[in-house]
């Protein structure tokens, strides 16, 4: 493999920041719930084990890989075959989101995630210069989006299919998408979604309560403001690390979904602040991988990866913050839980990779414009 640049440091370093950071607040955030805040540490570092040798091996392996027929077709089959597999097994909470073996779990809809996007960027690769014919181009993008996105939503998982249809859109349409199209598709989401909303009765109480959280903080609104109560606890310093209060008998989920709240309350604006710029740091140099990508393939797959990992971000800081609903959908790399952190690294070795190969004259002509 061709390798032209080194890869990109900060990307490397903020991802890595975040992982170590995730670690010492999944500890943290977990020294009162039931379990042993050490059985939970332990089976973090395993899969943190699993996920930077992965991190490791990926970023030797040349992202081209992902454009052959022969990897993405047994990639979408097993994918497929997984998210059916996942109500064969015992439901969480009352969903059906993960294959359980002993003691670990992992969840097939994160893969789907990535996989989705090999797909779409290397049928864009092919196809962008008709990226507009509906029957050449889309419809090929939206049945694979649309089987795997229905498979997680009845999970259920509104979340996790929300943003990849958004993360698939938002390629699709870097890639020459026509107004009218992303428009017409908007149109046709909103319904859908009101619809899906509509479906299950907990979640119109979810919206309603996002509305106003007080209203309702003995009920659907009780984790929104236990949150806020958290983040505005922490001032600027924090309590200090291991001294939060809202996670030991008030905030549910608090080394999952809610982790940013304990981050916000034991070390306050300084640790929201650094989480932000390191998030905010992959964001930056993703989109700048992409730009300078050596072809077409790489610079569709680089947006969408830095895409999956940004915008799941943004959900979750905006949902502990009260900006979005609240959602089951983990904060990456900092959030309790293995297959999130494998996925996300996964899609940022493979970033690092595009950045090993990218044109040197294209980084030379960013870099001249500032």
């Amino acid at each position: 493999m061709a390798r032209t640049l080194k890869s990109d440091k900060m990307l490397f370093w903020a991802t890595l920041l975040l992982v170590a950071g995730g670690v010492v607040m999944v500890y943290s955030a977990s020294a009162a719930l039931k379990q042993s805040s050490t059985t939970i540490l332990t089976r973090q570092l395993v899969w943190v084990g699993l996920g930077l040798f992965l991190f490791w091996a990926m970023m030797r392996v040349d992202y081209h890989q992902f454009r052959r027929p022969q990897v993405i077709w047994p990639l979408l089959a097993f994918t497929v075959l997984a998210l059916v597999a996942v109500f064969f097994f015992p439901p969480r909470n009352y969903t059906y989101r993960w294959i359980s073996i002993g003691t670990l779990s992992w969840q097939p809809s994160e893969l789907a995630k990535l996989v989705v996007l090999f797909f779409t960027a290397a049928l864009l690769e092919r196809r962008m210069h008709r990226v507009n014919d509906v029957g050449y181009a889309l419809l090929p993008i939206g049945i694979v989006t649309a089987v795997m996105a229905s498979l997680i939503v009845i999970e259920p998982d509104f979340g996790t299919s929300a943003v990849l249809i958004l993360v698939v859109t938002a390629v699709v349409f870097a890639a020459g998408l026509s107004y009218r199209y992303l428009f017409g598709t908007l149109l046709v989401m909103l319904p859908a979604a009101m619809i899906l909303i509509a479906s299950a009765p907990y979640r119109p109480k979810r919206l309603l309560a996002f509305l106003d959280p007080w209203s309702a903080r003995f009920g659907d609104g009780y984790q929104a403001v236990q949150s806020f109560i958290a983040v505005g606890s922490g001032g600027v310093f924090g309590l200090g690390l291991m001294g939060g209060v809202q996670k030991v008998t008030y905030l549910p989920e608090p080394h999952n979904d809610f982790i940013f709240a304990v981050i916000g309350e034991e070390l306050g604006l300084v640790g929201t602040t650094m989480t932000i710029l390191c998030f905010g740091v992959i964001a930056w140099r993703g989109l700048r991988i992409a730009l300078v990508a050596p072809d077409r393939f790489g610079s569709l797959l680089a947006l969408g990866l830095t895409m999956m990992v940004t915008l799941q971000a943004l959900v979750n800081l905006s949902m502990v913050i009260g900006l979005l609903p609240t959602k089951g959908i983990p904060l990456p790399f900092l959030s309790n839980g293995g297959s999130s952190l494998v996925a996300n690294l996964a899609a940022i070795a493979i970033l690092l990779n595009i950045s090993q190969q990218s044109s040197p004259t294209a980084v030379g002509s960013l870099e001249a414009r500032g």
